[in-house]
């Protein structure tokens, strides 16, 4: 049979504080803290309450108690079962009031976990010289305003523009855009902004 200890009846199952015989202490309304095997008990709320961030109760408050006299104690460890199963809380010194009601202190929700921001793609790789060319579509379409991009040149230079002038603007135009999206994931944003579009040299 255990020993009951001369100092204290039991220790804070989270800061380790002593609990003294006779003293004011603090349990769990689940009752699967207050098993034989478990026995959780505390020396203030705040401790009680550090427990549920391990645990997870859906629902769960303190409950005030006070702990028995060293004699009580030692008469409850004598009458413990084989197995360890005894009840938890060895009978208090003296009758209990008759109509006492624990005092008890609800627990806020544990805040639900944040949602984690899905990760922003990377752009595709684009082709090497000596690699051959992607299948995507984009890869290959017209991304400027043919009819405006030669009136410009026309209206600049008085030039006639070649056909294929809008696909290299389009290639171009396709690498200012994948750095404008890794400026904009660097900064952990899914919008592009005007900042992330590298400068034009003049």
């Amino acid at each position: 049979m255990p020993e009951p200890s001369a100092d204290f009846w039991m220790r804070c199952s989270a800061c380790r504080k002593d609990i003294r015989y006779d003293g004011i202490h603090w349990i769990c309304s689940v009752s699967t803290c207050n098993r034989s095997r478990t026995r959780l008990v505390f020396c203030s709320v705040p401790c009680w309450d550090s427990h549920l961030s391990t645990l997870r109760h859906r629902e769960a408050w303190a409950v005030e108690e006070r702990a028995p006299s060293r004699a009580a104690w030692a008469s409850a460890l004598r009458e413990m079962a084989p197995d360890g199963e005894a009840s938890v809380r060895a009978p208090a010194s003296g009758p209990a009031p008759a109509a006492a009601t624990p005092a008890r202190i609800v627990a806020p929700p544990a805040p639900a976990p944040a949602p984690r921001a899905s990760p922003i793609p990377a752009p595709a790789a684009r082709a090497q010289p000596d690699q051959p060319a992607l299948s995507n579509a984009f890869e290959r379409e017209v991304l400027v305003v043919v009819s405006k991009m030669k009136k410009y040149i026309k209206d600049r230079s008085g030039m006639n523009t070649g056909d294929t002038v809008a696909e290299i603007l389009s290639e171009h135009l396709r690498a200012l855009c994948d750095d404008a999206i890794r400026a904009a994931a660097s900064d952990g944003r899914r919008t592009v902004l005007d900042r992330d579009v590298p400068r034009p040299r003049r």
